[in-house]
């Protein structure tokens, strides 16, 4: 098949996807401010920027967040309703510890979409602290600084936030929440990222996967507990809250690591969490019934715009990973299967806007899935 032609055979696939959505009723499905979804690009297979704004508005997303600063998607998402945060790539950290080349950065891939694009945060580099690279942790904060600096002189800091992404490996504890504290090692350069962040009112992000827990123990942490189902749930024993799923657990216990850092009062939010619909033989969970059940979960908390047992009034925004499957991300199998949508624009799996299910015994369709738990029950730590 030649390149037009396999061009013209997945737009008709995608627009098939957005007739469908429409037909199953999803446009009246009302906008969820607090929902963002994770924009990945690693793959050579993917619809252009167009056709995902496309899919975007059809779902009624109106946050995004994208892991560089694509001139495509930039200039297209340009006149949308879509929130996005763009990404400093790490290896750029050094470079923008000057502070001439972090106003160059920001005047070239900022300043020239804004506010056209609805630009609203900066992550500078992704998952620093745990990248295992020393000389990144020292150059993160000096860039963040230089950064936001450069965003006061072009006058869009009030527009746009700068904050970093952690992996809650940044935890030395993470349970039960109360306990929730960072690793020694990083209290020097913690200090000052949170010093940073609170002078700039920016929020602390966390890239949260329960999947992960319960991967590697899963004859010990219920599977309802991670999915978001009913279960009986946790209570610390120091607070006396109850805890009935463990993404909220982890937030919380990034917020009691902050406050024992001095920082108490300091937004902590959700820039990636997700379950991966395929995995290796020793993946376990990773299946595509999961996948639907906890983003269909995450879905449904949303849209009650609630917090996390600690902060029950403070609304927790959660950036889902990811909108689309990426074929060239390295790593297990379930790197590539993160997605809500294949590449052709057609649905992994259903996360809640179709009302059918199948047979639990059944292989689950993309169009329709069980959605019934098969978890075993609480088991206590």
């Amino acid at each position: 098949m030649d390149a037009p032609l396999r061009s013209r055979t997945s737009l008709l696939q995608i627009l098939a996807t957005f007739f469908l959505l429409i037909s199953l009723g999803l446009n009246n499905i009302r906008e969820v401010e607090s929902l963002g979804i994770n924009y990945g690009q690693v793959a050579n297979n993917l619809p252009p920027p167009d056709k995902v704004l496309q899919l975007l508005h059809a779902l009624k997303i109106t946050k995004a967040r994208i892991y560089d600063t694509n001139p495509q998607v930039l200039t297209t998402f340009a006149n949308s309703n879509i929130e996005l945060i763009v990404t400093v790539e790490n290896q750029m950290l050094a470079t923008l510890g000057d502070q001439q080349q972090a106003l160059q950065w920001v005047t070239s891939h900022i300043r020239p979409y804004f506010p056209a694009t609805n630009i609203t945060g900066i992550a500078v580099g992704n998952e620093i602290f745990t990248d295992g690279d020393t000389s990144l942790m020292t150059d993160l904060v000096p860039a963040m600084v230089n950064i936001h600096a450069a965003l006061v002189k072009t006058g869009l800091s009030q527009f746009i936030q700068v904050s970093s992404p952690n992996s809650l490996a940044v935890l030395a504890n993470s349970y039960p929440p109360s306990a929730g504290n960072f690793r020694s090692d990083l209290n020097g350069i913690m200090q000052q990222f949170l010093q940073f962040l609170t002078t700039t009112r920016s929020p602390f992000w966390i890239n949260a996967y329960p999947y992960f827990a319960y991967k590697d123990n899963p004859n010990k942490i219920s599977l309802d507990y991670v999915l978001f189902n009913s279960n009986q749930g946790m209570v610390d024993p120091y607070t006396k809250l109850h805890y009935d799923n463990m993404l909220y657990a982890q937030v919380d216990a990034a917020i009691f690591a902050i406050a024992r850092m001095g920082f108490n009062g300091l937004e902590v939010k959700i820039s990636e969490t997700g379950w991966p619909s395929k995995g290796d033989i020793n993946e376990i969970g990773a299946t595509l019934q999961n996948a639907a059940i906890y983003n269909r979960n995450i879905l449904r908390r949303q849209l009650l715009n609630e917090g996390t047992p600690l902060r029950p009034n403070v609304r927790l925004d959660i950036y889902v990973f990811a909108l689309f499957n990426e074929d060239m991300k390295p790593g297990p199998t379930s790197e590539r299967n993160y997605g809500l949508f294949q590449p052709d624009g057609t649905m992994a799996y259903n996360v809640g806007l179709l009302s059918t299910t199948t047979s639990s015994t059944t292989e689950p369709s993309p169009a329709s899935i069980s959605l019934a738990s098969s978890a075993p029950p609480m088991v206590k730590t």
